[in-house]
C-alpha cells in the first residue's frame, strides 16, 4: 500500500490578501474613529476578507491553512473592533443588548469548544449564516455613524445567536469536520 504524502502549502494571491487584512486591522488600533482614514482602511479589511475566499477558489489553491489564516484574520479583526467600538457601543446602546452578547458569546464559545473536543482542533464554520452575521456586523460603523443603531445592534444579536446556535449544532450533531460547511442543512 502505498503511503500518502502530506503536500506542503505554497503561499499565494489569496494567503496575500488574507495577511493585508491582518496588517490592516493592527492600523486601525491606531485611527481615530469615524474618521476618513479610520474608514477607509476599514472598508479595505472588509474587501480582503470577501476576496481572499473568491481568490483561493478561482485559482484553485483553497488550503486549509489558508482557511485557518482566514478565521485567524477574521479573530483579530474582530477583537480589534471589539476594542474600539466597544466603549462608544457601551454608551449608546442598553444593558440588555450587552445581556444579549453575553449569551452570544458563550454560545459561539461552546461551539469552539465542542469542535475542540471533538475534532482537536480549532474550528470556525464559514456557514451562510456566519456570514451574514459578519456582513452585519460589519456594516456597524457605517450604520453608528447615521443612526443611534439599537434597532440594528438587536438584528446583528439575533443574526449572531442564530449563527452561534447552527455552528454549535453542526458541531454537536455532524460526525465529520468540515470548514466550508454552509449550513446545517
Amino acid at each position: 500500500m502505498k503511503k500518502r504524502e502530506k503536500k506542503e502549502h505554497q503561499w499565494n494571491i489569496a494567503d496575500t490578501v488574507t495577511a493585508l487584512r491582518i496588517a490592516a486591522s493592527a492600523v486601525l488600533l491606531f485611527l481615530p474613529l469615524q474618521t476618513a482614514g479610520f474608514l477607509a482602511v476599514y472598508t479595505l479589511t472588509g474587501l480582503t476578507d470577501a476576496m481572499d475566499g473568491w481568490l483561493a477558489r478561482k485559482t484553485k489553491t483553497a488550503s486549509e491553512f489558508g482557511a485557518r489564516l482566514d478565521s485567524m484574520a477574521d479573530l483579530l479583526f474582530y477583537g480589534v473592533l471589539l476594542l474600539r467600538l466597544f466603549p462608544v457601543l457601551w454608551k449608546r446602546l442598553p444593558v440588555e443588548i450587552w445581556y444579549a452578547v453575553a449569551v452570544i458569546i458563550l454560545v459561539r464559545l461552546a461551539a469552539y469548544a465542542a469542535a475542540a473536543i471533538k475534532y482537536h482542533r480549532f474550528s470556525s464554520l464559514h456557514t451562510w449564516l456566519n456570514k451574514l452575521t459578519g456582513a452585519a456586523v460589519f456594516l456597524l460603523p457605517y450604520v453608528l455613524a447615521v443612526f443611534p443603531g439599537v434597532g440594528y445592534c438587536w438584528a446583528v444579536c439575533a443574526m449572531a445567536f442564530a449563527s452561534s446556535t447552527e455552528e454549535l449544532l453542526i458541531h454537536l450533531c455532524r460526525r465529520d469536520y468540515r470548514a466550508d460547511r454552509k449550513s446545517i442543512l
